[in-house]
C-alpha cells in the first residue's frame, strides 16, 4: 500500500461546564481544520465538559462511550471526512467519579479510546479525588490511509515508558490531548517534554492543550526529530502539518534507536 502524507490538524480552545457550546466550538474547529486540508483532528482533554475546580457537576456531566458526544463528533466526522480526536468525561463505576477518556472517531463511530493511566496529583491538584485511573491494558490505536496513530492524555506526557509503549505498537504519531495546567516553568515542561517524547522515539507527537489562563496552550505538532511543524500560540485556532509514514522510517534509518535499546518496559504491580 502506497502511504502519502495527511493533514494532522491541533485545536486549541478552552472547554466550558457547558456541554452544547463545547460543542459548536468543535464543530467550527473541525470545519476550519478540514478546510485547510486536515484529515485527523486533535482536540485537547475534558472537550466535552470541565469546570474549575472540579465539582460533583463533573460526574453529573459524565457520558457513555455511545453517549450524544459520541455521537455528535462521529456525525461531525462523516460530514466533513476527517478522524477526530478529543476528551471525553467517561461515566465510570462508580457514581461519584469519572473515567478522563480520550475518543478517536470516524464517520463509523469510535476506532480507539484510551483512559489517562498517570491522574494529575502534583503541582498542588489531586485528580485522583474526582477520576478514576485508566487500566494497564493493550494500547488501542488507529490507521488512516497507512499511518498508525496512538494515545494519550496530558499527565502521562511525563512517564516516558507510556510512549515507548505506543512506539512499541508501531505508531508513527503519538496525539496527546492535554489540560497542562499554567505554572512557573510549565510552558518549558509542555514544549520540553512533547519533543522529548517525539526524539526518543522517532514519530510525530501532538499536543493539543486549553490556552490560557487555565492552559499554556502552543498546541503543535513535532517531528520525529523533535522539530515543531505546526503550532499555536494562545488563540483559540487550529494548526495543520503534513504527517508522513515516510519521515518516520527515514529517520529511524538514520538513528535506529528503538532497534538498539537493551531494556523493555513492564508494569508495576
Amino acid at each position: 500500500m502506497t502511504v502519502t502524507p495527511l493533514g494532522l490538524a491541533v485545536a486549541q480552545f478552552a472547554p466550558a461546564a457547558d456541554d452544547a457550546a463545547n460543542l459548536d466550538t468543535i464543530s467550527d474547529l473541525v470545519a476550519r481544520a478540514a478546510s485547510r486540508g486536515a484529515r485527523i483532528v486533535l482536540f485537547p482533554e475534558y472537550s466535552s465538559y470541565f469546570v474549575d475546580p472540579f465539582d460533583a457537576s463533573l460526574a453529573a456531566h459524565a457520558q457513555d462511550l455511545d453517549g450524544p458526544f459520541v455521537t455528535a463528533l462521529t456525525d461531525l466526522a462523516a460530514r466533513h471526512g476527517v478522524h477526530i480526536v478529543a476528551g471525553l468525561v467517561e461515566r465510570a463505576a462508580s457514581s461519584d467519579r469519572v473515567r478522563n477518556t480520550v475518543v478517536a472517531v470516524d464517520a463509523g463511530g469510535v476506532v480507539a479510546r484510551y483512559r489517562k493511566l498517570h491522574l494529575y496529583d502534583a503541582f498542588g491538584q489531586r485528580e485522583s479525588d474526582w477520576v478514576e485511573p485508566g487500566g494497564i491494558e493493550t494500547p488501542e490505536t488507529f490507521e488512516v490511509n497507512g499511518i498508525r496513530f496512538a494515545l494519550m492524555t496530558c499527565y502521562d506526557l511525563r512517564f516516558p515508558e507510556v510512549a515507548r509503549i505506543l512506539a512499541d505498537t508501531g505508531a508513527h504519531v503519538v496525539l496527546v490531548a492535554a489540560e497542562w495546567v499554567r505554572g512557573p516553568l510549565k510552558e518549558d515542561h509542555w514544549r520540553t517534554l512533547l519533543q522529548a517524547r517525539a526524539i526518543e522515539n522517532t514519530l510525530y507527537v501532538a499536543g493539543a492543550d486549553h490556552p490560557p489562563p487555565l492552559g499554556v496552550g502552543h498546541s503543535v505538532v513535532i517531528d520525529p526529530l523533535g522539530v515543531p511543524v505546526a503550532s499555536i500560540g494562545t488563540a483559540t485556532d487550529v494548526a495543520v502539518a503534513a504527517v508522513d509514514a515516510a519521515v518516520v522510517d527515514r529517520v529511524r534509518r538514520v538513528n535506529p534507536a528503538l532497534a538498539l535499546r537493551r531494556y523493555r518496559v513492564v508494569p508495576r504491580e
